[in-house]
Order: C-alpha cells, then structure tokens, then sequence
C-alpha cells in the first residue's frame, strides 16, 4: 500500500491535536460560540449567511476588512473517546511524516475492535485570502480562497477487520504461508505465534462472498474542496432601529481534488471515486498517477450558489435563513466506479496505524476490496446544507447571545453533514479589545459539545487575532468525543 500524502496535512496536522467545527466555515471567532448564522459578517459570512453583508462590517469607520492564515480543523467521533482520537490524529501525522512505528500484530486486532462500527468525521477549513468592502449605501460585497475537507466513515466490523487486520482478518479461513521455500495453507484460528503471522502471504475465503456482503452497512464519505466565493447583501427596505429587511446572494467557483462516496446497505455496493494523482493511489486501471506540481491538481470542477435573507429589529435583533451551496461537481478525470465482485483472496497487510483516512487506499489500491472501472464522468451534488439563525445584542452590545440549526439537503452526499446541528452561543466584550466567547452544540457527528474562544481586537477593529476550541471539554474529560481548535493571526479592517 503506497503512503497517504496529504498537501501538507491540508496544514491539516500542523499541530498534533487539532479540529474543527463543520458548521462555522473558516471563521475562527464563530466556532468559540458555536453559532454563526447572524454573528459573522465581511467575507467570514460567505457560504453561511451572505444577506450579513449588507449590515455593515460592525466598526462605523471601517469599510474594508482583509484576511488571511485562517483554519478550522478537527475530528469527532460520538463512540470514540479523546485518547483513541489522539491517536488517529497521530497516525495521519505519522503517515505525512514518516515517523513513528506501525502497529504490530496485537494492535492491529485491537485497532480493528477499538474503530468498528465508529462513525468518525475529520474536518478542516483553511482560508487563504478573504476580503470586503461594505457601506451603507451600496450595501457589501465580499470573496474568499479557501479549502475544505470532509471525512466520514463508519465500517461494519468485518470491514473493519479487513482495513486494519489485511490477510490475518478473522473473516478468512486459511491463511497461505510460505516458509523455507515452501508454501502451506492452515485455518485461521486464534493463537497462532507471530512468526508464523510474519510467513502468511494471503488470507482465503473457502467460500468466497460478494464485497456487497462483506461490506453491507459500512460508509465512506471524503471529500476535499477548494473554493473561490463570491457575494453580495445589502437592505432591501426599512430602518435597523426599527425594521429593515436584508437579502444576499453567493456563489463559488469549486475546483475538486478528491471526492470518495462508498455506500454499502441492502440494495447493494455504491462507490464513485475521483482521487488527484497527488494521492498516489493505484485504482489498478493503469492511469497516471504522478502530479505535476507542489499543490494537489483538481480532477472535477463545478460551481454552487447560495441564498439568503435576514431582519434585523430594533437594532438588537437579528433573524436570518439561509440556503448555501446549491449545485455540483462534475468529474471528469481520474473517475471510478466500483463493480462488485467475489472476494477469496486477499494480499494487503492491513494498516499499519490509526490513520483513518488511510482508509480510502486500503481499499482502492490493487489488492483492496474494491475492484474499479473507469467513468467518462460522474456528478456529484454538492453538500448543500439550511441554515436558520438568531441573536440579540444586550448592554450596549457588549453581550451577544443567539441560536443556530444547520441541516443538511442530503446527508448521502460526501462532505454533508450527518445530521442537523443545534447550538446556542454568544460573545461578551468586558473591555473594548477583548471578546470572549462560549456556546453549546450537539448533533450531527458531534455529542454534547461546549465551545469557547478568545479574540482580541486592537486599535478599534483595525487588527484582530484569535484563538478558539469546539470543545472545552477535551482538554478535561478523558472521554470526550471530539479535539478541536481554530485560529486566525491576521484580520485587518480599514
């Protein structure tokens, strides 16, 4: 199995231990309270409420906000506790890196028990550029560069075996071993010593069964994303201090580098792939596998729009729902299907540590469960979500609280969520260049989660930095479900 690369982690694993929140984007101040709907405007509110926009960029004489070096990332899991996620994380820093020792015999077998049936979601958003001008007059206009990946997998336990365990997976029979230039077939059986396990070359199945079988109840679903966004908002009517109606529109520009959808249930065996060659997964098909540059190349491309509308009363209140990202990818290279086919033999040797989304290779490199055919094209609907939103501002706006649902359109679509999210949250400034935030959410992917942050605005809004967590409870409990963190170094208004 060759090595799982990733661009640099997506700066995805700069620091061991770090996540994301799905439903707050790139906008680091958002995901310590959890709520975003109406708490983001500029070019943060891109892809969550665009009709923002149109309010102004909360500092009277700011009008133009840049900025960069913005990420969100995590993992989250409701049956696996902070120790087993740790050390996920460090597996796929182990990969990218190439330290760390791999898993002997025992771990595997105990990987294999630790990891089935566990829905597992891997997150990150990194931000390259953002920036927006808003007025009153003429109402805001914002765009952005930024990445997103999307992991989600929950395996049945006989796949699961098979990831992690290879040719000794308790679901084979016999196990083929050569020793001393002879080869010889034994039963699969418990206590076989480990030099013997180092001599098995294959795993058989006496009776060989559909992959459809093996796999029934298991999902995949990645999906890794860059986007170039776009939006407009501004008062359609009316006046803040008493009633004024806000609308907004987006779009984005979406190049894909990589989008696996496996499904496995009772009406068969589902998988399109679409992997840049900068994964260097072989789909044993005879395709190129090299890229021809430092960053990833895309192989779909498509586009998603965006809706919204918003009111704000008395300015203190806000009211806002939002439809975002509306459309499709269309992939055009790289392009697989999956037939499903008798599975008797079996040659990988499993996984060799609990890089989960070294789940992806294991079964699409030659010698994997899956067996592929190329597609001239596959369309893929995007991970379309709703959005509806509230928040009221108290003590001369120094005290912001407010509420959030986020639900998908579909959650069968690589990147959706699984299910809606439900938070409350909000932010308090005790001094004009600190804000704290704090907040809870549950749902989806996630358990009971509290969030919290820390931003501090300089010189009236000209400079902001900050830092934030999706779950303050990780840093205490030993079984919390979830390791989180977002950051932002350099937010400019003028």
């Amino acid at each position: 199995m060759k090595k799982f690369k990733i661009f640099g982690g997506l700066v995805m694993l700069l620091m061991s231990s770090m996540a994301y929140s799905q439903t707050q984007g790139i906008a680091y101040t958002a995901v310590g309270k959890g709520v975003a709907t109406t708490f983001l405007t500029d070019y943060h509110s891109l892809g969550i409420n665009s009709s923002a926009l149109g309010w102004g960029s909360g500092f009277e004489d700011k009008k133009f906000t840049f900025g960069t070096t913005e990420l969100s990332m995590g993992i989250s899991s409701p049956s696996l506790d902070k120790t087993r996620l740790k050390n996920a994380m460090m597996g796929i820093k182990n990969q990218m890196t190439g330290n760390g020792n791999g898993f002997n015999f025992e771990q595997q077998r105990e990987a294999a028990g630790d990891y089935a049936e566990s829905g597992i979601a891997v997150n990150a958003s990194f931000n390259w550029f953002g920036a927006s001008y808003q007025s009153e007059k003429f109402g805001g206009i914002a765009f952005s560069v930024n990445e997103h990946y999307d992991w989600f997998s929950q395996l049945n336990e006989q796949t699961t075996d098979i990831i992690f365990r290879g040719k000794l997976s308790s679901v084979f029979d016999s196990l083929t071993i050569a020793m001393n230039g002879d080869t010889t077939t034994i039963s699969n059986r418990e206590n076989i010593s480990n030099d013997t396990l180092a001599s098995v070359i294959s795993g058989e199945i006496n009776n060989p069964l559909l992959v459809s079988d093996i796999t029934r109840g298991s999902r995949v679903k990645f999906l890794w994303n860059r986007h170039f966004n776009i939006g407009y908002g501004r008062k359609i009517l009316g006046d803040p201090e008493k009633f004024a109606l806000y609308a907004g529109v987006g779009a984005r520009y979406i190049q894909s580098v990589a989008m696996f959808d496996m499904d496995s249930n009772n009406d068969g065996l589902s998988v399109n792939a679409a992997v840049s060659p900068f994964f260097n997964i072989n789909f044993g098909t005879g395709q190129n596998t090299s890229n021809s540059g430092v960053m990833p190349e895309s192989v779909g491309k498509g586009f998603g729009l965006d809706f919204s509308a918003s009111v704000v009363l008395f300015d203190k209140i806000r009211l806002a729902a939002a439809v975002n990202n509306i459309g499709s990818v269309t992939y055009k290279r790289d392009a697989y299907s999956v037939q499903d086919t008798l599975l008797g033999t079996y040659r990988l040797p499993g996984l060799d540590n609990a890089a989960i989304p070294e789940i992806m290779n294991e079964l699409s490199d030659v010698g994997g469960l899956l067996r592929f055919e190329e597609q001239e094209e596959i369309v893929i609907s995007n991970p379309a979500n709703f959005r509806l939103g509230g928040s009221i501002a108290m003590f001369d706006k120094k005290l912001n609280v407010g509420f959030d649902v986020v639900a998908p359109f579909n959650k069968d679509n690589p990147g959706s969520l699984q299910n809606a999210v439900v938070s409350f949250g909000g932010d308090i400034r005790p001094i004009k260049w600190l804000q704290l935030s704090a907040g809870y959410f549950g749902g989806g992917a996630y358990e009971h989660n509290i969030p919290v942050g820390v931003n501090f605005i300089l010189k009236g809004g000209a400079y902001e930095f900050g830092i934030s967590s999706r779950d303050a409870l990780s840093f205490f409990l030993k079984d919390a479900n979830s390791i989180s963190t977002a950051f932002g170094v350099a937010r400019i208004r003028f």
